[in-house]
């Protein structure tokens, strides 16, 4: 049975790198440095995981799927992988946002092939969960191996990657600071946020265990897209 929602085609490297800063158009950035035009490309990632870590090609792979932050990639819990949804507060935001990533089939096929060695999701060669400051430097010596250490690519450019997914899958700039929690601050931001899922806005610590019926709908919606574009 033929899809009824339509199938882009694979972007190349540098059709991602021209529309690379279009995700965080408009949206707030949380550094004075802006580097959302800064994406790793396909060709990049294959490159450092020829002489990489598997542990470390697992981060490689969760974060570019996901566009979670490195400090929120290390304390992500296999309990935080919900039927629909990866859903984590922040780090950035003193815990007061979440970020929504719905499952699609690519980022299934991640979270499938990485070892469940302890609750954390990302575990060391130590089989231990890591730091944030001990994985910045197992990155950056595989960086230096690969030889990409004169490459202006830091890991949390993986983030403006996963972005850059989400975009060419048809995700709103919305559901693109939604699903990545973007902007910390912003009240006309929170609020959009919350129309789009059926509920007013409010604190996370009151928001229902249960999802909403219309916020089912849009993760399906996204997910939808995004299993499209995969």
């Amino acid at each position: 049975m033929r899809s009824r929602f339509y199938r882009a085609p694979s972007p190349t490297a540098v059709e991602l790198r021209k529309i690379a800063g279009n995700p965080c158009e408009g949206i707030k950035h949380l550094y004075n440095n802006d580097r959302s035009e800064i994406i790793w490309t396909d060709s990049d990632i294959a490159h450092i995981k020829k002489t990489c870590s598997a542990e470390i090609a697992n981060a490689i792979d969760l974060a570019g799927h996901s566009g979670l932050r490195l400090s929120d990639l290390v304390r992500l819990s296999w309990s935080h992988v919900g039927a629909d949804a990866i859903v984590l507060t922040t780090g950035k935001s003193k815990h007061r946002r979440e970020a929504i990533i719905p499952l699609y089939d690519a980022l299934r096929d991640v979270l499938a092939r990485i070892p469940k060695r302890a609750t954390t999701i990302l575990t060391s060669s130590r089989l231990r969960p890591w730091t944030a400051d001990g994985f910045g430097s197992s990155f950056n010596k595989a960086k230096i191996n690969a030889g990409l250490a004169e490459r202006d690519l830091h890991f949390n450019d993986l983030r403006g990657t996963a972005a850059t997914k989400f975009y060419v899958a048809g995700f709103s700039m919305r559901e693109i600071a939604e699903t990545l929690a973007w902007e910390e601050e912003s009240p006309s931001r929170r609020s959009s946020a919350a129309m789009s899922v059926g509920r007013p806005p409010s604190r996370l610590g009151s928001r229902s265990s249960e999802r909403s019926k219309n916020e089912r709908i849009l993760q399906n919606r996204r997910q939808n897209r995004l299993s499209n574009f995969s």
